[in-house]
């Protein structure tokens, strides 16, 4: 009997840190113990493992089987540790043989991460996170190899740096490490087929919309529409994923790792995701959150688009609970047991409707809500919410009508131009504007005397805090980026001030 030590990993919001499986097999009365802070998951990991091990024709041991998941102060969930437990206890047993361990007092295997779900008959199923166990692995320990189940590998597979090997059952992974029938290489696979996006010429009429839509996606900014029912604002948030740049590999598969976390498995795709929840989301639902925290929408849309639809209708600690995400571009959850983070760097874009009936401000629809209801319902997004959203667009319906509307550009013209603008952008300071931090801020936008004083008249006019100063000026430098220009102008100045109405002050 010896002392057998194998490495899983534990997930922890978006990182899953190495565990050390430490199996001992000793004499005494028969007891099967696992340490560490488990979970009822991994404790019910003695029964299944049990269980397994008979079934593919293996002798459990009689005697005190005691397992530990070091490091002991952090909680373990689930039934991802159960390979690795049960392999832990064939080579303390001296059922498995691994030549390259030879009769060492104890037996540890270094590298490689074993991970994978026991059934009773001794399959290996399929694990939640699995590409994000892969991706930590990766960034941690490159060049070591993972372990995993069969339906798990070909996504984990992609992640550039990792050797991926799918095993269908127990006794294939024992094989593999007795050298007697390797495991193969899992294959990357392929991508999922994007998906069509809907086209911007499907927008007839709001050419101040699409203008606003052609900035927010040139420069990557927030934004906020105000307009009556059916104006087109839910239209041109749909549109915005199909003027975005396709997503790099590793983005995309940090989006779909995030996916995975929250159960929704799906390969990765180039194209930037879309969220959309309803405005009865609770803030668990909308950051994240839970026993075991898991992604909220805000990382669901990491690297894509959030789009909340009748914004002031959401719970008030919902809308100011977007605040640190939309400047740091991180959601930390902190629970009793642990805490963790997940990212959150998306794209907000919001519609609203002017007054609680919609209609105040139609030339040709009476509103029925007094001034102080008005009031009180666009005061229900917060000043400092405001100053976060960096263009602000007022939405009217066309003077000739819809029938009358001359269709828009197509998405692929302004992706075009979206795409020669960004690269500029990256070229000039390896990030969209609107992640600028002030320093580079201060050094890419340099005002001439007229413009500089354009905008402090307009600052001191309307009492703007330093963010919102901030926010115009990566504003007129997208504006300027779009006309190719080197220097921001005065009428970059100008347009950017428009998207600041007096209604959002």
């Amino acid at each position: 009997m010896s002392l057998a030590v194998l490495t899983s990993r534990a997930l922890y919001g978006f990182e899953a840190q190495a565990v050390k499986v430490e199996v001992h097999v000793g004499p005494g009365l028969p007891n099967f113990l696992i340490v560490g802070l488990p979970d009822a998951g991994v404790r019910e990991s003695r029964e299944r493992v049990r269980s397994a091990l008979v079934s593919r024709g293996y002798e459990f041991p009689a005697g005190r089987i005691t397992v530990n998941l070091a490091p002991a102060d952090l909680p373990k969930d689930s039934g991802r540790f159960d390979l690795a437990i049960a392999l832990g206890i064939l080579l303390a047993s001296g059922q498995l043989k691994v030549p390259a361990l030879g009769n060492a007092a104890a037996l540890e295997i270094h590298d490689i991460v074993f991970v994978g779900e026991l059934s009773l008959t001794g399959e290996l199923r399929g694990i939640k996170g699995g590409l994000a166990i892969a991706m930590s692995v990766a960034k941690e320990s490159p060049g070591m190899r993972l372990i995993m189940p069969e339906s798990s590998a070909g996504v984990a597979a992609q992640v550039p740096g990792i050797t991926v090997h799918p095993a269908q059952t127990l006794e294939h992974v024992v094989k593999h490490l007795a050298g007697l029938e390797l495991l193969p290489q899992a294959s990357s696979g392929t991508n999922a087929t994007p998906a069509a996006t809907a086209c911007l010429s499907e927008v007839h009429g709001q050419q101040a919309g699409r203008r606003a839509l052609e900035i927010a996606a040139s420069g990557g900014h927030s934004m906020l529409m105000c307009g009556p029912p059916g104006v087109g604002k839910s239209m041109l948030a749909q549109r915005l994923p199909g003027l975005l740049p396709p997503l790099p590999i590793m983005e995309s598969l940090e989006v779909a790792a995030l996916h995975g976390l929250a159960g929704h498995d799906a390969p990765p795709s180039p194209i930037p995701p879309f969220r959309s929840p309803h405005h009865t989301a609770s803030t668990a639902a909308v950051i994240g959150g839970g026993g075991w925290p898991r992604p909220g929408e805000v990382s669901l849309a990491h690297h894509g688009v959030l789009f909340l639809d009748e914004i002031p209708e959401f719970h008030r600690p919902v809308l100011e609970s977007l605040r640190e995400p939309l400047e740091a571009g991180w959601v930390s959850i902190a629970r009793a047991r642990l805490s963790c983070s997940f990212p959150a760097r998306f794209q907000l874009i919001a519609a609203m409707n002017p007054c609680p009936c919609g209609w105040a401000g139609h030339p040709r629809r009476a509103c029925s809500c007094t001034p102080a209801k008005v009031e009180a319902y666009r005061r229900r997004l917060s000043g400092p919410l405001m100053d976060r959203i960096d263009l602000h667009v007022a939405l009217s319906s066309p003077q000739g009508g819809w029938l009358n509307a001359s269709a828009g550009e197509p998405s692929d013209k302004v992706r075009a131009r979206v795409l020669a603008c960004r690269e500029r952008q990256m070229v000039r300071q390896g990030c969209v504007n609107a992640h600028l931090d002030v320093a580079t801020l201060r050094r890419v936008v340099v005002l001439d005397q007229q413009a500089a004083r354009v905008l402090a008249d307009a600052s001191e006019r309307w009492s703007w805090s330093a963010r919102v100063v901030h926010r115009l000026l990566r504003v007129a430098r997208t504006l300027a980026d779009m006309r190719a220009a080197h220097d921001v102008a005065l009428e970059d100045i100008a347009e950017a001030l428009q998207f600041r109405p007096a209604w959002s002050s």
